[in-house]
């Protein structure tokens, strides 16, 4: 069959295996329709995880039959305009990546495909970045092109160390009262209900060790990152993001040293944008207001100063979201279709970055969206519109992972997209995580009352973020968590045999009223509780008995007297 026999044959669903031995359903002649991948959500690798779906869509959609090239048949190939046909389309159907994926950008990847080996010419040649898209012929190679998945070191838990808060303030002469950690038993129950019926114990105040500036760093810290995890929905961060990376000072200052638009004003004015790209960058975003322009403009003058803009962050060494938080920023994206989620967890990840490089993300982002939708700004391209030039300028300044087999310039136009629509919300400190961070530390400077003689101290656990549970599972915990504690005390009362019985009767008395419920549960009836205390019998002896007890004594005559 020739190659306009094989263009006309009947569409068929056959598979494969690859060498890797995954089993590939395709369709030749067309793009895998049985196939509907699933959105890839947040969790560790995913990027990893987005390169392997799509080499495995790839293939797996990718017509493959005969070819001629130079008087020359080959079997199973492709030329590279239809794998640029077929990869666009798998692209723009993925729910991960969308319509807004470009063919500039299908063979920017399929560059990376040659690159990678995931791809090769037809004599067996990969590694150069020379794919064009031309008519050129490709096939897949016979080894796995699969990405396996990286072996990180585990970071390990990094547990903060909150100082002692039992340690008195210097200069105070209060004593301080050990703490035992041990089950309440009945004797101090008893101590700690003695106010109900008027017996108060003595009792002190010890106050709290005052805060370092450190101390709420190492607080803001361990907040965020528990908060991050939770919207993320992961069990640990290790394998998203090194926690040790993550400095406290910048997760401050970016949330106290802001301005009035809630852009991070920095201490070090050298780690600043210049003045001149500041300038350039007012002069877009406020055009045709150009207040720091004495010069008079010229035709093609707003494509120079956009220029400018581009080279100055194109000339970067890292991205403004840096290396080192790729992978969140990653993971983060499989929560987009949750508008609110992923608006939460991008403010959460955007404030641990280093404040000049949050500075440059506001001031860039902002620009962005205001030369978006300027419609007095002249078109700053011929070919591209406005939105689309922008993200296809900045996105790699932005996000960019430092492995070149990755999907990062896919998953950068994603991200910086989403940026560009929701800048004002995404680029704000969180409200909710710093007042919960802000009354924590309030919380854990008040002072603490303890008994004297007691074996704990009278305050209330820390403020901490919890997972939500259904109503059932509430009344369940109640019940367990606070009836079955009350009932194991009333029983220790009950049994207790070391107390007397009034102290005894004393102690049932109080309980019951104060839990009448736990109590009736355990006497639902007087009779019950009666067995606790059984009436001694004070039968008295019978007179026969009484008599016989006493020692005989012989009849004896006595004289009587007479008058």
């Amino acid at each position: 069959m020739g190659e306009g026999d094989a263009s006309r044959a009947p569409i068929q669903t056959v598979g494969g295996r690859c060498a890797c031995g995954c089993w590939f359903p395709w369709r030749r002649g067309g793009l895998a329709a049985s196939m509907e991948p699933g959105l890839v959500g947040p969790g560790p690798y995913r990027a990893t995880r987005l390169w392997n779906e799509i080499i495995e869509l790839f293939r797996a959609g990718m017509p493959l039959r005969k070819h001629r090239c130079r008087f020359k048949s080959y079997e199973r190939c492709f030329k590279a305009s239809e794998a640029v046909d077929c990869l666009h389309e798998l692209l723009g159907s993925n729910q991960n990546f969308g319509p807004e994926v470009t063919r500039s950008q299908t063979v920017k990847l399929l560059k990376k495909f040659l690159k990678n080996h995931v791809i090769e010419d037809i004599k067996g040649r990969w590694g150069k970045e020379d794919f064009q898209d031309d008519g050129h012929l490709y096939r897949f190679p016979p080894s796995s092109p699969l990405k396996p998945y990286p072996k990180k070191p585990s970071f390990g838990k990094e547990v903060i160390k909150f100082p002692d808060w039992n340690d008195p303030k210097a200069g105070t002469s209060q004593e301080r009262i050990p703490v035992k950690s041990i089950m309440m038993n009945s004797e101090m129950w008893y101590k700690r209900h003695s106010i109900a019926i008027g017996e108060v114990p003595a009792c002190k105040l010890v106050f709290r060790r005052e805060l370092t500036q450190e101390n709420i760093e190492e607080i803001w810290k361990t907040m965020t990152l528990s908060r991050l995890q939770k919207v993320l929905g992961l069990d640990c961060l290790d394998e998203v993001i090194d926690t040790k990376l993550v400095n406290s000072k910048h997760i401050v200052q970016n949330a106290y040293n802001v301005n009035k638009q809630g852009i991070v004003t920095l201490e070090d004015k050298s780690k600043d944008l210049p003045h001149w790209i500041l300038s350039a960058m007012k002069c877009l975003a406020n055009w045709p207001i150009c207040s720091d322009l004495k010069q008079p403009t010229y035709s093609g003058f707003e494509r120079d100063v956009f220029k400018t803009i581009v080279d100055y962050f194109g000339q970067m060494k890292e991205p403004l979201l840096t290396f080192n938080f790729f992978d969140v920023f990653v993971s983060v994206l499989g929560l987009l279709q949750k508008h609110s989620e992923a608006i939460e967890a991008l403010q959460i990840s955007c404030l641990l970055l280093p404040p000049e490089n949050r500075r440059k993300l506001q001031l860039l982002v902002r620009m962005m969206a205001r030369i978006s939708f300027n419609k007095d700004l002249p078109p700053l391209s011929e070919s591209v519109r406005t939105r689309v030039l922008m993200v296809q300028a900045f996105s790699r300044c932005i996000l960019c992972s430092k492995d070149e087999m990755d999907l990062d310039e896919l998953l950068a136009a994603k991200l910086v997209s989403f940026l560009m629509d929701n800048y004002q919300e995404i680029l704000s400190v969180p409200s909710a995580l710093k007042s919960s961070i802000e009354e924590h530390v309030v919380h854990v400077q008040r002072v603490q009352i303890k008994y004297a003689g007691a074996d704990t101290d009278v305050t209330f656990p820390a403020p901490s973020f919890c997972h939500q549970i259904s109503t059932d599972e509430f009344e369940y915990q109640r019940a367990t968590g606070s009836q079955e504690p009350l009932a194991a005390l009333l029983e220790e009362i009950a049994t207790n045999k070391e107390i007397s019985v009034k102290d005894k009767k004393k102690k049932l008395k109080q309980f019951q009223k104060s839990y009448p419920e736990v109590y009736r549960v355990r006497f639902p009836t007087p009779e019950t509780e009666a067995v606790l205390f059984p009436e001694k019998s004070k039968q008295k002896p019978p007179l026969l008995m009484w008599a016989l007890r006493k020692p005989f004594q012989p009849f004896q005559r006595t004289r009587s007297f007479r008058m």
